[in-house]
């Protein structure tokens, strides 16, 4: 593609074990650019070797305010089922949703972990959950697990309870000095020229590119910068950015995210999602 929608692609690899402090090798950054293939890219110098949740954030906050068109992928679920909106009667509208789940999961601050949230020692946590068999249409139709899966190994239950506060991080700062385009929350369609944070699943695509001397953690973060390179590269992107969800299908991924990447199939029912038990 002659003129590529975005100047850098930043792959994420999340991780929500520990404290947003500590440092935690299953975070890995990988970037790649039109003209160049991903490369990992190291957290600042520190005694630490790997990123912590905090860095990465405050990293993307810098990022994402300059006029470079980014476009982030992190792995780790940006919302949740309808069923958790309608039992919790919070209100359907992302940054709402947002500042209510922060209000009762404090996972953000310092010294704090999701377990410690979900034992009870801080936070309302008991007032904010969700059940295990409660899935997103986006889940449901990728095969993946729900994000209030805990424990069991593949999940992504931690690292969404994790990272959502660093989301509103993000949407608070980084749209100080220059909009910035969550998808698909702002709109199925980001703006020419503005940078775009994503939802991605990397179990898509890491097949599709030899593992290397990359380690899991690596590998993932390498295939959403890859994925996301390429499509922009192949005027797929375009099309990934709607994916043919319609009716309420379309009205409940407005509500729950969708990862991209991930194309609608057809729904075996009409049923508004908020509705399904």
């Amino acid at each position: 593609m002659d003129n590529p929608a975005f100047d850098l692609y930043v792959g994420i690899d999340y991780s929500g074990a520990q404290t947003p402090n500590d440092s935690l090798k299953g975070l890995r950054v990988y970037t790649a650019e039109p003209a160049f293939a991903p490369r990992e890219l190291h957290p600042p110098p520190s005694p630490r070797r790997y990123w912590t949740r905090r860095e990465i954030a405050e990293w993307l906050r810098g990022l994402l305010a300059r006029e470079r068109r980014a476009l982030v992928g992190i792995d780790h679920g940006f919302s949740f089922p309808m069923r958790y909106f309608v039992e919790h009667h919070v209100r359907l509208n992302w940054t709402a949703f947002l500042e209510d789940f922060v209000l009762h999961w404090p996972t953000g601050e310092n010294y704090m972990s999701v377990d410690f949230v979900r034992d009870g020692f801080h936070g309302n946590g008991a007032a904010r959950t969700g059940n295990a068999r409660w899935r997103r249409l986006t889940d449901v139709q990728a095969r993946a697990k729900s994000v209030f899966q805990f424990d069991v190994q593949g999940t992504v239950a931690k690292s969404t309870h994790a990272g959502i506060p660093w989301l509103l991080y993000l949407r608070k700062h980084a749209a100080r000095t220059r909009p910035v385009h969550f998808w698909p929350f702002d709109g199925w369609r980001v703006p020419q020229g503005r940078s775009a944070v994503a939802e991605v699943y990397p179990k898509l695509w890491t097949a599709n590119y030899p593992r290397e001397n990359r380690d899991p953690h690596q590998h993932d973060a390498y295939s959403i910068a890859a994925w996301m390179r390429q499509a922009d590269a192949d005027g797929s992107l375009q099309d990934y950015f709607d994916p043919g969800l319609t009716g309420f299908d379309r009205i409940t991924a407005g509500v729950e995210g969708w990862i991209l990447g991930l194309m609608a199939e057809p729904s075996p029912s009409s049923t508004p999602q908020m509705f399904i038990t």
